[in-house]
């Protein structure tokens, strides 16, 4: 298994539901059936509804289908986070490696 260094504190980067729509940070008209990434590392937020980023940040929210969301989510953490090393014994240390890219 491979582990990836995370941030010290909270998290970054998020797989959640796709609110209908989101009004001044608040989910308006309740869910739908996908998924979308938001990415802080990439200059995203979670109160910023999809119809107000950037093309860029469009294309990183996706939607996805649950399945395909996961994969995906797996994939971008993989660009802001680098492999930690195993540690003797064959155990991850997360302060090991040489830090984010």
């Amino acid at each position: 298994m491979q582990t990836y260094e995370q941030p010290a504190l909270g998290w970054t980067v998020v797989l959640r539901r796709c609110p209908v729509r989101i009004v001044e940070g608040q989910v308006q008209g309740g869910y739908a059936d996908t998924f979308e990434i938001i990415c802080c590392d990439c200059g995203d937020h979670p109160d910023w509804d999809y119809r107000d980023v950037s093309p860029r940040l469009q294309r990183i929210r996706g939607p996805y289908p649950i399945a395909a969301g996961v994969t995906a989510c797996e994939e971008h953490l993989k660009l802001h986070h680098r492999p930690v090393r195993p540690a003797r014994g064959g155990q991850a240390c997360a302060g090991a490696g040489d830090g984010p890219r």
